[in-house]
């Protein structure tokens, strides 16, 4: 095995519309591609969760090098209440800054 193998970069990220009224969990291995997608509607063709509530500005990111790890922490992400996950976006971002131009 390569030690190269295996070892890849993986996203989890919080986004939300321009009033911060939704919030919006999921999981990348290009979190730039993956953020202008989100601005610009592309997801597969089709009307998406954030493209009919113009979900596009990130608020929070962790990154995985394993792919199930990522998978994994969205799950548990997606499975919790609005206060718990704004609660986890206020440990790096107290002020609820929109944090797109990190990855631009």
């Amino acid at each position: 095995m390569k030690l190269s193998e295996g070892y890849h970069t993986y996203w989890i990220y919080i986004i939300t519309n321009k009033s911060k009224t939704v919030l919006y969990t999921g999981v990348t291995n290009n979190l730039k591609i993956r953020l202008h997608q989100h601005t610009e509607n592309i997801i597969n063709g089709n009307k998406s969760f954030a493209s009919k509530y113009k979900v596009e500005f990130l608020l929070y990111y962790e990154k995985f090098t394993w792919i199930h790890e990522a998978i994994s922490r969205e799950k548990e992400i997606k499975g919790w209440s609005r206060n718990k996950k704004l609660e986890l976006i206020k440990t790096i971002n107290a002020d609820l800054d929109f944090l797109n131009s990190l990855f631009n």
